[in-house]
């Protein structure tokens, strides 16, 4: 990507930068980095900077960040569609759906394999009624449901979205298993840095499937994966996930942090 002026005039529909989200930063980690960037870049205090689209912190992949009158699109942009590929554990559950909150269940894996993962994904095709995961950014009366989940999994009670928040219509456009077995090393775990906890399930030996998914906006992986282990007499959880597509940008688009504070620094 060449070089930005220093005139954000010289960009009347604003700048879209296809981010690849490091792991374990928060969405609005980044906006702040790149909005302060791009304020000292622009020399402009009142400077808009957003994103199209929220990745979870343990999500890595393209956010797209939104700068100057490209924010009037970032609602454009979230209505597109979103691929995936993400990593689905089997064999245990996480109350986050995630490995933001460790292995609080195991479950058999007998009848777990390529097949019948493939077989159940068939199923999973199409418009469908997804219940979000309680750990999440939804609100209800005001209130943000994961601050109602934390304090459920701190006094130790069940964690569940049933009851709380109610079903909503998504779209699986397409959805395909690239590989299926044994979980890979897991090569990041909590280090002590940053905010977000990584769950260590590395004494865990958990079969693992690799799902390649494209989807509606609005539609939680995390929530899929649940999902896709109750299909399968199991339990399952989101063990990996990057987002691949969004908005017309793939993978193949995207700047590291780096590469976007550079252009915002020359």
């Amino acid at each position: 990507m060449e070089k930005l002026s220093r005139n954000i005039d010289d960009y009347p529909e604003g700048i879209v930068l296809p981010i690849d989200k490091p792991y374990r930063w928060t969405s609005a980690d980044v906006i702040r980095k790149i909005k302060y960037a791009a304020i000292r870049h622009f020399g402009k205090k009142n400077l808009k900077v957003g994103h199209a689209g929220t990745l979870d912190p343990l999500a890595t992949g393209i956010l797209l960040v939104c700068i100057g009158p490209a924010t009037r699109r970032a609602e454009e942009l979230q209505r597109s569609r979103k691929r995936y590929l993400a990593g689905v554990s089997f064999g245990a559950t996480t109350p986050s759906y995630d490995l933001e909150k460790p292995i609080d269940r195991e479950y058999t894996v007998d009848g777990v394999g390529e097949a019948s993962v493939r077989e159940a994904l068939k199923g999973f095709l199409g418009e469908q009624e997804q219940v979000a995961p309680l750990f999440s950014a939804k609100s209800v009366d005001g209130k943000r449901v994961y601050e109602t989940a934390r304090k459920l999994w701190k006094q130790g009670l069940p964690v569940a979205a049933e009851g709380i928040l109610q079903a909503n219509r998504i779209t699986i456009y397409d959805i395909n298993l690239v590989s299926f077995g044994p979980a890979p090393a897991q090569d990041v775990v909590d280090d002590g840095v940053g905010r977000i906890r990584v769950a260590d399930i590395s004494g865990h030996n958990l079969p693992t499937a690799m799902i390649d998914v494209e989807c509606s906006k609005g539609t939680y992986i995390r929530a899929l994966a649940r999902d896709l282990g109750e299909a399968l007499g199991s339990g399952a959880f989101l063990s990996s996930l990057r987002r691949i597509g969004n908005g017309g940008y793939t993978i193949d688009d995207a700047l590291t942090l780096y590469q976007a504070l550079e252009l915002l620094n020359a």
